[in-house]
């Protein structure tokens, strides 16, 4: 069952109506709410086709290089249809409490219906709560994870910092996100394919009005990589963060501790 958390401050919400001035892409919460909720239904199947596959590898990485010890729980943020959920899930052999939250209702119920066909329901709760507010305790999970996801929050610094809130101390933030190669050659092509055939691609078999496949290049592009998404991590409370590029720096994994 999907737990609804009411938001107390909906009144107080001006990023829901408004769009911040120094904000390039458009990220309120009801436009990505939105947007995320058209093309829930063709979600996944776009994800592993447009990547192709190579998300699998990556969330496989992200569960070994960050993995859990003993039985405490783990949040997946953002979780959208619950990928890295049930990757943390098979990493602990079945047994590990996850907990697995996000603002689009419409993606919590594909993901419900999908850790159930993996006999995973009873270990996986989906908790339906935007990453700004999150409804736990302060340092309660071992490991708060985010794969591609935090660029969509209104407020990236906000959905950090509550990440490592509910962070227990000496817990893991794990971010897995679209990134830059930086070869210039290969750069080059692969910019080429983000910014056009993608879009064009995605548009094409997801049909939505809010432009989600052209966003996806203009979010990536806008959000911060490297050292940068590494001194945003310090502000947020983490030390010593680490990055690790994957697959020739199209994406990346953020590593910090509480």
């Amino acid at each position: 069952m999907i737990a609804t958390i009411v938001d107390r401050q909906a009144a107080l919400r001006a990023s829901g109506t408004r769009r911040p001035r120094n904000m390039i892409v458009d990220k309120r919460e009801t436009r990505v709410r939105e947007m995320f909720s058209a093309i829930s239904p063709r979600y996944d199947f776009l994800n592993h086709l447009l990547s192709l596959n190579v998300d699998h590898l990556w969330r496989w990485i992200t569960t070994h290089l960050v993995p859990p010890q003993g039985d405490s729980p783990v949040l997946d943020v953002c979780t959208g249809t619950g990928d890295l959920a049930l990757s943390y899930w098979r990493q602990s052999g079945g047994r590990l409490p996850v907990y697995a939250s996000d603002f689009c209702h419409e993606m919590l119920v594909l993901g419900q219906r999908k850790v159930r066909r993996r006999n995973a329901a009873r270990h996986i709760r989906f908790i339906e709560a935007d990453a700004q507010r999150l409804p736990f305790p302060d340092d309660y999970f071992q490991i708060v994870c985010v794969a591609f996801g935090l660029r969509n929050v209104t407020c990236a610094i906000k959905g950090l910092m509550e990440m490592t809130r509910v962070t227990r101390p000496g817990g893991k933030v794990a971010i897995l996100e679209f990134s830059v190669p930086r070869g210039r050659l290969f750069r080059a092509a692969y910019l080429a394919y983000f910014k056009h055939v993608l879009p064009l691609v995605g548009q094409t078999l997801a049909r939505n009005r809010a432009g989600a496949y052209n966003y996806l290049p203009a979010s990536v592009l806008e959000f911060p990589a490297g050292p940068a998404m590494a001194e945003l991590m310090t502000h947020a409370g983490l030390r010593s963060p680490e990055w690790r590029p994957l697959t020739f720096g199209i994406a990346s994994l953020y590593i910090g501790t509480k």
